[in-house]
């Protein structure tokens, strides 16, 4: 059970460091590109319609998303805002996807110059333009983090700090103190095991931490 639940939260991916502006000219069309971190749906919609407003004047405002966590198709969203379906925000869907990168929007604004594209031409015009300003992105690594939770006496509370702090990529270690110590360990998931069985064989099974569900 304790791996099943590890392994679930195990996946590493990395989610724009700051935001990223790129325009190009197409056949005298001009192409905006906005990029931004979005860690989930709400912050996703928000860009998108902080961009919208921005260039109310465009004919098109289109986007792509991949709002949390990639792999799971809820946080996967796009719109084609007027253009010819399947032109313009699947293509943007695709790059986001092919990328591996997590928390993440990205709109395309178009300005058209009086020149057809046709729909090869709006899919390569899309996908290129995002495609061009991912080179210009720094990343962040997203660390898959869990959280511990258990109960040891008082005076073990060194000793597991200690062992946490030395040897185990810790994010966060929150405790309450009543009758014992009460933990809640943030910690690297793929480390999360092995620090449960460390923390067992060192208080000689006193200490048995379990994965917050």
């Amino acid at each position: 059970m304790v791996y099943n639940l590890v392994h679930q939260r195990m996946s590493e991916y990395k989610y724009p460091a700051a935001d990223v502006f790129h325009q190009e000219e197409i056949k005298k069309s001009t192409f905006i590109v906005h990029i931004a971190h979005t860690p989930d749906l709400s912050s996703a919609k928000a860009f998108i319609k902080s961009i919208e407003t921005k260039y109310a004047d465009a004919r098109h405002n289109c986007w792509a998303h991949v709002a949390g966590k990639p792999g799971g198709s809820h946080v996967y969203g796009f719109s084609d805002d007027g253009e010819p379906n399947g032109t313009a925000g699947k293509p943007m869907l695709n790059v986001l996807m092919g990328s591996g990168l997590g928390e993440v929007t990205a709109v395309v604004t178009r300005y058209f110059g009086g020149i057809k594209l046709g729909t090869g031409g709006l899919v390569r015009a899309y996908g290129g333009t995002l495609n061009n300003a991912l080179a210009n992105l720094s990343t962040i690594n997203k660390v898959p983090s869990i959280e511990l939770i258990g109960s040891s006496e008082y005076s073990m509370q060194g000793v597991i700090e200690q062992l946490l702090k030395t040897k185990y990529q810790v994010l966060n270690i929150d405790k309450q103190f009543t009758a014992n110590i009460e933990w809640v360990i943030t910690i690297d998931s793929r480390q999360a095991t092995q620090a449960i069985k460390d923390i067992f064989d060192l208080s000689h099974g006193a200490v048995e931490l379990t994965i917050k569900e």
